[in-house]
């Protein structure tokens, strides 16, 4: 039995990417076990494994992980990601938390009917630069450090690049108007943990294309 946590999920990034990065992050090593089938969901779902029958799931510690903020909760706590008390925790949490709507925004734009895809990807660049990275880069003007809080590497740097990453990915200007959260960008990915995990052939997967949707749908539904 590897002391490696074991990640059951598709070979994609969905809810599970943003556990992957938090992982790389703290340097750790993990494990994969890619669903390729219905039935391959369907025996971890009579085998117990799954506590609300769905995946993400992370066996780590001896526990069978399930609920991605419960993952990226007990991740960053136990590789000192989450702050040194409680006000650094409630910061990270809020910053996780609306960066993490973003993400939802953006993982959800390929599932799209074709007919919705415009109004979608105008919803997604709207959001982005009116609501969510404006106060992203005011936190980083008035904090004037690195980083989102306090003075130290956090999950709220993990999960705002890998957005900003994302939000690059939809619209490759995206970030224009925002010198300090373009600054941030690439000091973050500077980070050796962080730039070892942005090197193809890592365990980070690639954006989903619509070729991927029908084999989703099939696990899935």
């Amino acid at each position: 039995m590897s002391g490696k946590p074991k990640l059951h999920y598709f070979n994609g990034r969905g809810r599970m990417e943003s556990i992957r990065w938090l992982l790389a992050a703290a340097g750790v090593e993990f494990e994969e076990c890619f669903l390729e089938t219905k039935d391959d969901l369907t025996k971890l779902q009579k085998d117990g494994s799954l506590l609300f029958q769905q995946v993400p799931m992370v066996e780590i510690d001896g526990m069978k992980m399930v609920q991605s903020r419960a993952i990226g909760n007990y991740i960053a706590t136990k590789y000192n990601l989450y702050g040194k008390d409680l006000k650094e925790r409630a910061l990270i949490d809020m910053y996780v938390e609306a960066v993490t709507d973003l993400n939802e925004l953006l993982m959800t734009h390929t599932f799209q009917p074709a007919d919705k895809k415009e109004q979608h990807f105008a919803t997604i660049v709207d959001k982005a630069t009116n609501r969510y990275f404006p106060v992203y880069e005011k936190v980083l003007k008035d904090h004037g450090q690195d980083f989102l809080v306090g003075n130290r590497f956090s999950r709220a740097d993990v999960q705002l690049l890998e957005t900003l990453l994302m939000a690059e990915e939809c619209k490759p200007d995206i970030l224009a108007k925002f010198p300090l959260l373009q600054s941030f960008k690439a000091r973050i990915s500077n980070i050796p943990t962080i730039k070892k995990f942005l090197q193809p052939g890592s365990q980070r997967k690639p954006p989903l294309q619509e070729k991927d949707v029908p084999k989703l749908m099939k696990i899935f539904h």
